[in-house]
């Protein structure tokens, strides 16, 4: 007779499947609030005590942990002195082990107490599971209750359960506890600030994608276990499901508005912003927004950072766009966007959080803080001053060139953005193409410092009153010397806003 050890906090269809079990003669060994449940529903099991011949103890901290268990797990069925040896002790084998863990996920984003988490670490499950998938071969282990249903099928089949399922089932123990083991690891290093010797990325699949940037990509998306950010806590009230694309672009013009305590909108496609603008309500917002590029908008993402309301968002479906996103919407407005029905409107319940930016390379990972900070200080280098209102717009602009690619050049005015330039490989580039579209502009927001006074010299013949820049150029005397000649104000903040 075949024995199936059964362990589970999620006891979600484990009835069935025991039930099932019984049926083709299997054996169950059961532990605790398990056996408890098995017995309250009619199937027989043997408790854990009857085969270790030890009570549990230490608040059920060691029950599982014994070598009449882990015997009957490990032992190779073919070698002839794994064999002997159980006689020798009297063990049996386990031919079926079926466990999932204590919560720890969950737990570690409750608000409870750091000793109330340290309990949820799982030792006996992790343990038995690792050793039943490293003695696949001999052992089916089950670590998902999803994959009941396949074991059951293939036992009807054939009896058996084959090499690769076992082998399947073997790798997903192995990918469920690296995980569950990275979220214990940083929850234990969560007050260290360095970074640890191994990353450990603590994610679960929310999805498979349709594709990827393109259609010839495979492409998933996963969720993190251990934040509670933006985009694991989104609601889609209408449309169809998001990309690949979408998911980056939906991220990014996001975090741009909610930058801004006031009502604020920003268009993005591409993954930059197209049109940044601040409103005394969102239809104002959006319509500054729009009138910064009211070409690159066509298909693209707009965000607000304040609930949307009907009259904005009947001005929303008069152009074609791919998603409109908003931490709320009135149902009206609601009534509205779904007469569009491929439109995808977002609800995105949570503010980012993100601590940590991550970037795969080639053979490797690049993994540095989120871009929190915005100036250093605000360090006024001519001989004119920036008015109040020019401050605002220094401000402003310089919270949208945080998330335009470098060089990146934002052109503002009255919390409006005229003109965006980046992307590309030289700042006067930048420059020329920010202003030439940012007609009536007087603040000019630079990602970096200026190399030259190439930028200083375009601003000028632009109209622009005001330039903020970081500042650290080598040459930082040449664009402090054009702009006391000019007549525009510079502001340096010493802190830079690479993105690329």
């Amino acid at each position: 007779m075949k024995r199936a050890l059964i362990s589970v906090y999620d006891k979600g269809g484990i009835v069935d499947f025991a039930k099932f079990l019984k049926s083709i003669n299997v054996e169950i060994i059961s532990t605790g609030g398990t056996l408890k449940y098995l017995k309250e529903n009619n199937i027989e099991a043997i408790d854990i005590e009857e085969v270790t011949g030890f009570p549990e103890m230490l608040e059920g901290r060691v029950k599982t942990l014994h070598p009449s268990i882990h015997g009957g797990i490990l032992a190779k069925r073919k070698e002839a002195s794994h064999i002997r040896a159980l006689k020798e002790r009297d063990i049996e084998l386990i031919d079926i082990v079926v466990v999932n863990l204590y919560p720890f996920f969950e737990k570690y984003k409750e608000n409870i107490t750091f000793e109330e988490k340290v309990e949820f670490i799982d030792i006996g499950g992790p343990t038995m599971l690792r050793a039943a998938a490293k003695n696949f071969k001999d052992v089916i282990v089950v670590s998902d209750k999803k994959d009941y249903k396949t074991i059951i099928e293939e036992l009807n089949l054939s009896g058996d359960v084959s090499y690769n399922t076992r082998k399947t089932l073997a790798g997903k123990v192995f990918n469920l506890t690296s995980a569950y083991d990275g979220a214990i690891s940083k929850f234990l290093l969560e007050d260290s600030s360095e970074y640890p010797e191994y990353m450990n990325l603590v994610y679960k699949k929310s999805k498979d994608l349709r594709y990827g940037e393109n259609p010839h990509q495979k492409a998933a998306y996963y969720d993190s276990l251990l934040e509670e950010g933006t985009m694991n806590n989104i609601e889609i009230l209408n449309g169809k499901e998001l990309s690949y694309n979408n998911i980056k672009d939906l991220d990014i013009a996001f975090k741009v508005v909610m930058e801004f305590s006031d009502i604020a909108c920003c268009a993005l496609k591409h993954n930059s912003p197209c049109g940044v603008a601040l409103g005394r309500d969102n239809l104002e917002a959006y319509t500054k927004a729009y009138e910064c590029d009211d070409i690159s908008i066509f298909g693209g993402v707009v965000a607000f950072n304040k609930k949307l309301d009907k009259a904005t968002a009947e001005k929303l479906i008069e152009i074609f766009l791919e998603i409109v996103v908003a931490p709320d919407f009135e149902e009206e407005a609601l009534e509205v966007l779904r007469k569009k029905k491929n439109l995808r409107v977002i609800k995105c319940n949570n503010k980012p959080i993100s601590t940590n930016v991550l970037v795969s390379v080639d053979g490797g990972l690049l993994v540095q803080e989120e871009d929190k900070d915005l100036i250093k200080e605000l360090d006024v280098v001519t001989k004119i001053v920036p008015t109040e209102e020019e401050l605002k717009d220094m401000d402003f602009a310089m919270k949208v060139v945080k998330y335009v690619k470098s060089n990146a050049i934002v052109v503002a005015r009255g919390g409006k953005t005229l003109g965006i330039g980046g992307g590309q490989v030289n700042r006067i580039w930048a420059a020329k193409e920010a202003l030439e579209r940012g007609k009536g502009a007087l603040v000019l927001a630079s990602d970096a410092f200026f190399p030259f006074d190439d930028v200083v010299k375009e601003a000028a013949s632009h109209g622009i009153k005001a330039i903020i820049q970081p500042g650290g150029s080598i040459k930082d005397k040449d664009s402090i010397k054009a702009c006391d000649e000019l007549g525009i104000s510079m502001v340096l903040t010493h802190i830079r806003h690479f993105k690329h």
